[in-house]
């Protein structure tokens, strides 16, 4: 699982390349958004990956969903906050590692996770003038910092995250966007699967060791406000 971020940060970058750099001539300059805010809703699969699960991303699917609000910077750029909340699910009963227990530990969490990401498309995103060089469909990175808080067990841990992302988004009309995304969120702390798989192979854990993920896979529904005055002429 420690190999997880170092994998993950390699493909976003080699993604970004090579998406970007066809373009890069073409877009170099991001237009002003028609608008300056997105609210959304998202609803999907959700998967975990830790002391009861080392490979296997939705072995255990479970229900995920997020509400989200955007700041749009421009046609490339977006601030975005979201609430996601994920039922998460295991088993070392289906690991091929045996870990120092007589028995198979079995473990159900809910997982509420804030986030703050920034966001990047690809391509200048939108609808609009031909010269403005817009397209209705685009790919996005997403990195952030969040906080999680699961209950497993009776119990509630609280720990820092690192959510980062690949999507597609689309845009229907001006105001209206659909979005496929794939997330990844590293949990810093080793309680989302319960006390039970706490550090279950004695080894202490620390800030960034022996730590929980956890996936999901959503379509989502957004849709822009607050239009933005581009071109405001003043009267003194």
């Amino acid at each position: 699982m420690n190999r997880i971020l170092p994998i993950l940060i390699t493909t976003l970058a080699i993604l970004t390349g090579s998406f970007a750099a066809p373009r890069a001539s073409a877009q170099a300059t991001a237009q002003p958004e028609e608008y300056k805010f997105d609210l959304g809703a998202g609803l999907g699969l959700s998967g975990y990956l830790g002391d009861a699960n080392d490979s296997k991303l939705f072995s255990h699917p479970g229900v995920g969903g997020n509400v989200s609000f955007r700041y749009l910077i421009n046609t490339r750029f977006a601030i975005r906050g979201l609430l996601n909340v994920a039922s998460l699910s295991g088993s070392t009963a289906d690991m091929e590692n045996v870990i120092p227990s007589p028995e198979p530990i079995d473990f159900k969490a809910t997982a509420y996770d804030l986030q703050a990401r920034g966001e990047f498309n690809f391509f200048n995103y939108g609808i609009g003038e031909t010269y403005k060089r817009l397209t209705r469909i685009s790919p996005y990175l997403a990195l952030g910092l969040g906080v999680s808080l699961a209950g497993v067990s009776g119990d509630t841990h609280v720990a820092m995250t690192l959510p980062m992302a690949f999507g597609v988004k689309y845009k229907v009309k001006p105001r209206l966007n659909l979005a496929l995304e794939f997330s990844m969120t590293k949990v810093f702390g080793d309680k989302v699967d319960g006390p039970g798989l706490s550090d279950p192979y004695l080894i202490k854990s620390s800030f960034i060791k022996n730590t929980d993920w956890y996936s999901m896979l959503t379509f989502s529904v957004s849709y822009e406000f607050g239009r933005r005055c581009v071109a405001c002429h003043r009267i003194d």
